[in-house]
């Protein structure tokens, strides 16, 4: 399709929302664009001419939003790093998004495209749903729940013309859309053509993943593999014959429903064998459906139950080794780890203190994944990032009706889907002491009462907290549970900020070669690096070296490119308690006192705002 300018592509685009039809075939054949641009502008009241970046969310809000994806990106990571290497020379990005449409896996392509990528936006954190950019390849594919080729000025927004998206749903093991597969070019010397190939190879990528993650979910049931349609379809069985699960293609094939697998239903209603059911891998059977017709030949694989509790970890790795490798050389670390070691698999509640920055939540994923309840749930909660009226449903849930504003179904807490597995309470000194005594219950009785519930439900997790202050002191002075403080520490560890590291040579290295992999540090470069405190310590180091290596010219980075403000040295905490109310108090300033454009432009909810301006002792807030 020729470049449109910006006035024909907004007039192209309010012709076919007035259903100008003669026009149509010249943006989409088949009409799927048009109607994409026309729910933008009838459904979601968007103007094609508006310009300016995605949402983006922080770090924290990546984190919270990525834990549910956790286990799908673990199991799509190797086929995603083998479909980046094949498209990254042409110039594609590859992504995988959620179901809401926020990428939260990346890999940019070429050095020659990456940058921009980087200037538009398009990378981990960012949102691309159909309701707030428009017509686009990821957030139109997850609206429509189909692959889709969006090239170039087929998107509704003008300034997104440049790139050209092919992206394809992603499935979960019972059929329902958990996220997609996205590529996307910005080269203008590759034509639909060539997309639609691209297309073909993502689909074929993505179809792969979904195999990953029905193996994995029913990984102690029998699965046969059938030909069908769009790909292999997967059905899971256990050893009498009940169907326990079945791939979306395979249900709309047989006609199989969550009711239908629910009520146990026997396998010989969909599938015949020529002999009695195959007891050895990878055997080979021939498969018919109950009334007749052959489905061809199938193949049978057995339960992986037999494999040992750490079966998803490579046996030549030592299930420590993510622990080691944070600890490096540093002799306190290392001896902290080595107790860990010996407490790993044993009922004991794990404290992590230490500054903002040094990498408590990493920690705890690490430590999760050495113990024996790797394979269930880690779940995250940092306390000081939602607001206090909202804490107590996230950790204990709530039933249908519990109060204004709940979900129809109610909802899980937090607690009870970490059930099997780690609970993960961050910035626990920031808990409200209410709250502080309903966990120590859960803790003494190993139940959970959600609200509104007429009984409680039994919980078994493993639970590691963290914090940045002194819960010692806090439980002296009445502002912590002294209780729930020796509750929680069980063993407590100590994570030293980056100034006080003796490897901190190493971590600096490390660090530059994970966010500035094609350049090397000048020696002044270096030698700033090295003399500055990093009072953000490990995520402020990140964020330096990752705009270095953006800006850096011809693979050096110099020290013109590092961006350290001005650090005297003294205590940490004070001067960043400093530095966030002088922020908070100009951001005010230039928006009239009005907190809610405050919020808007520090990207806080205005809930978080208020909490930090009652803690900051910020005064005349409106």
């Amino acid at each position: 399709m020729a470049s449109l300018s910006a006035s024909n592509h907004v007039a192209r685009v309010l012709s076919v929302a007035n259903q100008v039809t003669d026009r149509l075939a010249e943006v989409d054949a088949s009409s799927r664009i048009a109607n994409s641009w026309r729910r933008c502008l009838v459904n979601h009241k968007l103007d094609p001419a508006r310009q300016g970046p995605p949402q983006t969310l922080t770090e924290a809000e990546i984190r919270h939003v990525a834990e549910p994806m956790e286990e799908t990106i673990r199991l799509a990571t190797t086929e995603l790093e083998d479909l980046a290497r094949v498209l990254r020379d042409v110039g594609y990005c590859v992504n995988l998004a959620d179901a809401n449409a926020t990428m939260l896996f990346s890999r940019l392509p070429g050095e020659a495209d990456t940058e921009i990528f980087l200037r538009w936006k398009v990378y981990t954190g960012s949102n691309f749903s159909e309701a707030h950019e428009g017509t686009n390849g990821l957030g139109t594919c997850l609206a429509e729940q189909k692959p889709i080729l969006v090239h170039r000025d087929e998107h509704f927004r003008e300034q997104w013309g440049i790139f050209s998206c092919a992206v394809t749903p992603l499935f979960d093991e019972a059929g329902r859309l958990a996220g997609a597969v996205n590529i996307t070019s910005c080269r203008d010397d590759l034509s639909r053509a060539a997309h639609q190939l691209a297309l073909a190879v993502a689909m074929q990528a993505t179809r792969r993943i979904e195999g990953a993650i029905f193996r994995d979910h029913f990984r102690n049931a029998w699965i046969a593999t059938l030909p069908g349609e769009g790909g292999n379809g997967l059905l899971a069985y256990d050893d009498d014959h009940r169907v326990v699960g079945a791939c979306r293609s395979l249900r709309a094939l047989l006609g199989i429903t969550d009711g239908l697998i629910a009520s146990g239903i026997d396998l010989s209603r969909y599938v015949k064998f020529d002999h009695h059911a195959a007891r050895d891998a990878d055997e080979i059977v021939q498969l018919r459906r109950a009334d007749g017709r052959s489905l061809g030949p199938g193949r049978i694989a057995p339960p992986q139950r037999a494999r040992p509790l750490t079966k998803r970890r490579n046996p030549s790795v030592d299930r420590f080794d993510a622990l080691h490798r944070l600890a490096g050389r540093d002799p306190d670390l290392i001896r902290s780890v080595k107790r860990l070691r010996a407490v790993i698999d044993h009922d004991l509640p794990v404290l992590l203190h230490g500054e903002t920055g040094v990498g408590k939540d990493v920690f705890a994923r690490a430590i999760h994944g050495a113990s024996n309840r790797a394979r269930n749930n880690y779940v995250a909660l940092n306390c000081a990032a939602i607001p206090e009226s909202l804490i107590d449903a996230e950790l204990f849930g709530y039933e249908a009706g519990a109060f204004t504003g709940a979900r129809r179904e109610g909802s899980k807490g937090l607690i009870v889907q970490a059930d099997g597995g780690t609970l993960f309470l961050d910035e626990i000194g920031d808990m409200p002491i209410g709250l502080q005594t309903r966990l120590l219950r859960v803790l003494e009785n190993r139940e959970v009462w959600p609200l509104g519930a007429l009984k409680p439900v039994t919980v078994d997790i493993r639970l590691i907290s963290a914090t940045h202050r002194d819960l010692g002191r806090m439980a002296e002075a009445g502002a912590f549970r002294a209780d729930l403080y020796f509750r929680l520490r069980g063993i407590e560890v100590r994570l030293p900020a980056l100034r006080e590291r003796a490897d901190r040579g190493d971590i600096i290295r490390q660090l530059a070669r994970e966010e500035a992999p094609n350049c090397r540090l000048s020696d002044e470069a270096w030698s700033q690096l090295a003399a500055y405190p990093f009072p953000g310590n490990m995520r402020q180091l990140r964020h330096v070296l990752r705009l270095a290596g953006c800006t850096a010219e011809d693979g050096v980075i110099m020290d013109a490119d590092l961006d350290l403000p001005p650090f005297g040295g003294g205590a940490v905490e004070p001067d960043l308690a400093a530095a966030e109310r002088a922020t908070i108090i100009e951001a005010l300033r230039k928006n009239d006192g009005r907190v809610t454009d405050a919020a808007r432009a520090l990207k806080l909810s205005r809930a978080t705002l208020y909490r930090k301006i009652k803690q900051l002792k910020i005064e005349a807030a409106q």
